[in-house]
């Protein structure tokens, strides 16, 4: 695979989606660094050095505090009555739909505490669908993740998070339950598009919970711990 190779995979990509590419260079770089620690191509062979990326505008963005009542109104309903949703009546498919009347789609307990705790926490998408019971420490109030993106990291919980997770039923090792009992939960893909649709918040992204968490503290004069 040569230099000229990953150049033409990027602008095709990139005539449409630039951040894609972006990730795909880098994807392939680390793959070509992780071989070179396995002896299986020369050190410092890697056919993406030369390729520049595109300018990336970095997307922030913060709840206020009526666009949290939303999306909190929005869990409860989810978490309670279920979420309704349309059906596209034009496809075929649509004959074997539910009735109008039993059409929503119900959030479960874990999916629900996972994204307040997201909120509450300011905590990344794969520390708290990876948190383990091992980890946590209602007594103090902390969370020890023995190896999030940063490295070691401890988090300090408020009241509102620890009550969350105080109530969660211990259904395996992890605290958000998954489909299996050895295994975390992949992904909140689902019920987050359902929240998100429902709190009328197109566009609205996981990650920008952290965001708001942050903007949250940093306007009340909290330090970052």
């Amino acid at each position: 695979i040569s230099t000229a190779d990953i150049s033409r995979l990027h602008l095709r990509i990139g005539q449409t989606k630039p951040m894609t590419a972006n990730r795909v260079v880098e994807c392939i770089s680390s793959i070509y660094r992780y071989a070179a620690i396995c002896n299986l191509v020369p050190h410092g062979q890697n056919p993406t050095k030369g390729v520049r990326a595109f300018r990336e505008q970095r997307r922030e963005r913060f709840l206020s505090s009526t666009e949290l009542a939303k999306l909190g109104e929005a869990i409860r309903e989810g978490e309670t009555d279920g979420i309704p949703y349309e059906v596209d009546d034009t496809k075929p498919t649509s004959k074997h739909a539910p009735k109008p009347e039993n059409r929503r789609t119900v959030i479960d307990q874990h999916a629900a505490a996972a994204i307040r705790l997201l909120l509450l926490t300011g905590a990344r998408l794969r520390e708290i669908l990876d948190l383990k019971w091992d980890y946590v420490d209602l007594e103090r109030g902390l969370l020890f993740l023995p190896d999030s993106k940063t490295g070691r990291k401890t988090i300090v919980l408020n009241a509102p998070a620890i009550e969350i997770i105080a109530g969660m039923p211990r259904m395996s090792c992890f605290v958000i339950a998954g489909e299996k009992q050895d295994k975390p939960r992949t992904d909140l893909n689902r019920p987050w598009r359902a929240i998100v649709r429902r709190a009328g918040l197109p566009g609205l992204r996981i990650h920008d919970l952290r965001h708001t968490h942050a903007s949250f503290g940093a306007g009340a004069g909290l330090g970052l711990p």
